[in-house]
């Protein structure tokens, strides 16, 4: 009886996807089946009340070759940046000054809290009343809707720092402002970026609140004007472009946010 040899077959080689890979191509299929699903209620729907998302892709393109809709953003992000940069230096100051001065923290920290948990909705009537329609008025707006998380991230920020830090610092005859410079602010900075991709959030809605409430401009003023004609199309492409911006932004303060805190991941 002769031997028979059967030769192993070597193994088919698996393609390995990499999670990250693998993570990105789930979030175009989403995204895809998203923009099916959106296009097949827009065409069973009252086009005044919904629009598909081919139309509002039209719609998009054609406000984007008449100049209006990149008028209107580069309004909007103006506001912004205004407002949120004033509301990230208030509020990176007065948290390292709250943090450092006990009096002025016990006494002041009630009414932070209580502003950051009021609806800035409710202040735009009083701050109209005092600065009327002007750009001024609309930057205070941001300002106050992004300030307090950034306040108060960088107030317990300051608070947490390592007593070991200071006491060397002390040790070699540190003086305040160095010791500000050198240890303070570099352990606090983390929690403000943390502080400051919360306000990027409130800064958008304070955006879109004062151009509804105030002068109506920029990305606000168009979804106005095409409500008021009935253009579902329009106002889904406005709403769209806010919705795109703000996850951009929120990327931005996220990787900003890693940046500065790189030490919590043990890098």
């Amino acid at each position: 009886m002769s031997a028979v040899q059967v030769e192993a077959r070597e193994p088919k080689p698996r393609m390995i996807v990499p999670h990250s890979v693998r993570g990105s191509l789930v979030s175009v299929a989403g995204l895809v089946a998203g923009a099916g699903l959106w296009e097949i209620i827009g065409r069973h729907t009252q086009q005044s009340s919904f629009a598909s998302f081919s139309k509002t892709m039209g719609a998009l393109w054609g406000m984007t070759k008449t100049g209006e809709l990149p008028r209107a953003a580069e309004s909007s992000l103006e506001l912004f940046g205004a407002g949120l940069a004033i509301a990230l230096v208030l509020g990176f100051f007065l948290g390292l000054i709250l943090a450092r001065v006990r009096v002025l923290r016990i006494g002041l920290e009630p009414y932070i809290l209580m502003l950051y948990a009021t609806p800035m909705f409710a202040l735009i009537p009083y701050i109209l009343s005092l600065f009327g329609f002007e750009f001024r008025a609309k930057v205070i707006v941001v300002a106050m809707f992004g300030i307090w998380p950034i306040l108060i991230n960088t107030m317990e920020g300051a608070r947490s720092v390592n007593l070991d830090l200071l006491e060397v610092a002390r040790s070699y005859r540190t003086t305040e402002p160095k010791l500000w410079r050198h240890v303070i602010i570099p352990y606090t900075l983390p929690y403000t970026m943390t502080g400051a991709r919360q306000g990027i959030a409130r800064s958008l809605v304070g955006v879109i609140a004062s151009e509804f409430l105030l002068a109506a401009t920029g990305l606000g003023s168009l979804i106005l004007t095409y409500t008021n004609r009935f253009d579902a199309a329009h106002v889904l492409a406005a709403v769209l472009v806010i919705t795109v911006l703000a996850t951009l932004l929120m990327a931005i303060g996220r990787a900003i946010e890693n940046y500065f805190a790189r030490w919590k991941a043990g890098v």
